[in-house]
């Protein structure tokens, strides 16, 4: 009682405007957060020929440079959203941030392809902060703001890229690929400090009342060691057998790629079934049987994919010599996808206003409609560098509005005790399926490669499987869109997962 009598004597010192300055001063440390991270992964990536030279590696070793940040990344989201749930979402996302900064200064000193793998395993838990960070968002803001501040934060997703494509290649060029690390490395420490300083987590007096009230504290505070260990088993067989498919499939590897597969099923399984008998799960089931969240979980998955599936395969159109692409270099194919990473920055800014007019689910539709045109454009038009670049700004567009409407629709169709849980299951989605994307390119392209010139490129055919199934995936995204808009009339906002 005495925590509850000293948290109201506190609301009642604050006044609206004085929490409204303090939200958005909020929501700017946390879009800063998104910010450097993306901006630290999109600067590395003009860097991967270099560190294939310095360390004599193939392709196929030098896919796991991202690879293995997004295994991580993708089993860590889901058990960092149940972590703030339990634990707080401040001091979780402090500590996660700790963790990447560590993971980024200890890969400016990698000296090897294992030292920098390594740095990259422990670099994947920096993306799982994003279910605190959502989380913390919605504790500060009013459910009629909230759709803004999540377009600002999804926003940084797209301007930490943009910094990152325009200011990598030139930081590699003169300073080298490790100074990449070296100059984000400052940028998340400051981050972090003022999160430490500033940052409130609204939630936490709520949940020290809700614990000393359950009278067992300490299994309130367990943690569901064996569902997420199953979860982790699944998770990384899974992306270990798409990123096998990635590099081609051969006698060699496909035994590897049928096991990792078989050892994802069964893990699924068991995971299932320590979930359902849990009596604190990591993952409540219940939340893939809610109306609302279920389809907003695909269509993350499906926007996951459709992005990633388009964007690797544009490097290589641009890369390859003529005629079988463009016969660009690093800095055409960064002028190549500027209007995406643009466009998409420029939408998800602007989407909240779009939600404010027309709700939620209608820009979800509108989206999945843009996407698709841009998407069949690809397919059509796709012979010179301005064609490329016209038809990834038209998706880019499309993918905005629908990711950002769909992230609102998940933090405010959440309940408030599950959003973290929640956020972290579409977030751990939504990293799948930029791991399928890549896997689903990579194989098209595999399997239409040119024997008639030295090198072996990938042969037009492929971009245009590539581009007609990116298609397909946009028309999936808008059928679920349309599904959601008739469960949504039936349903309100605030829809309580049946016991």
């Amino acid at each position: 009682m005495l925590v509850n009598n000293r948290s109201n004597k506190k609301a009642k010192k604050r006044s609206p405007l004085t929490d409204s300055r303090s939200a958005w001063f909020t929501l700017s440390i946390l879009s800063s957060t998104l910010l450097a991270v993306m901006f630290s992964e999109t600067m590395l990536l003009p860097a991967i020929p270099e560190i294939m030279h310095d360390f004599n590696v193939p392709y196929s070793t030098s896919a796991w440079i991202f690879s293995a940040y997004l295994i991580v990344a993708a089993v860590m989201t889901p058990i960092a959203g149940k972590l703030s749930d339990i634990y707080g979402k401040k001091k979780v996302l402090l500590t996660l941030l700790v963790i990447y900064i560590a993971g980024i200064i200890a890969g400016g000193f990698a000296n090897s392809i294992s030292f920098l793998l390594v740095s990259r395993v422990v670099q994947g838990v920096g993306l799982a902060a994003v279910p605190a960070a959502f989380s913390l968002l919605r504790d500060s803001f009013p459910p009629q703001k909230l759709a803004i501040a999540i377009g600002v934060f999804g926003s940084a997703y797209s301007g930490g890229s943009v910094v990152g494509l325009l200011v990598g290649a030139s930081i590699i060029q003169n300073f080298g690929w490790h100074a990449t690390f070296f100059s984000i490395a400052p940028v998340a420490v400051i981050v972090a400090t003022m999160i430490a300083k500033f940052v409130r987590d609204n939630s936490k007096n709520v949940q020290l009342l809700t614990i000393k009230g359950t009278g067992d504290v300490k299994r309130r505070l367990n943690i569901d060691l064996k569902g997420a260990l199953a979860l982790s088993s699944t998770i990384s067989s899974f992306l270990i057998a798409l990123t096998l498919i990635e590099t081609g499939i051969n006698s060699e590897n496909l035994i590897q790629i049928a096991s990792s597969f078989i050892a994802s099923i069964a893990s699924l399984a068991v995971f299932v079934f320590i979930e359902r008998k849990a009596a604190f799960p990591l993952l409540d089931l219940r939340l893939l049987k809610h109306t609302i969240l279920l389809p907003t979980y695909i269509i993350l998955m499906v926007t996951g994919t459709l992005m990633f599936l388009v964007y690797p395969s544009i490097v290589q159109l641009v890369r390859s010599p003529e005629p079988f692409g463009f016969g660009g270099n690093a800095v055409d194919t960064a002028h190549v996808q500027l209007p995406f990473m643009i466009m998409f920055l420029v939408f998800a800014s602007t989407s909240a206003l779009i939600m404010r007019k027309i709700g939620n689910v209608k820009p979800t539709i509108i989206g999945g409609i843009i996407s698709v045109i841009g998407a069949f454009g690809l397919l059509a038009f796709h012979s010179s560098e301005f064609q490329v670049a016209t038809n990834l700004a038209i998706i880019a567009t499309g993918l905005s509005l629908t990711s950002t409407a769909v992230w609102n629709l998940l933090v405010t169709s959440s309940p408030k005790e599950f959003t973290g849980i929640s956020v972290g299951v579409g977030a751990m989605l939504f990293f799948v399926g930029m791991a399928i994307g890549p896997a689903l390119a990579g194989l098209l392209m595999q399997s239409n490669l040119s024997v008639e010139h030295v090198g072996s490129y990938p042969a037009p055919e492929s971009y245009n499987m590539i581009f007609l199934t990116a298609g397909l995936f946009a028309i999936v995204s808008l059928m679920l869109s349309v599904i959601l808009r008739k469960r949504r009339s039936t349903q309100t906002t605030g829809d309580v997962i049946a016991a």
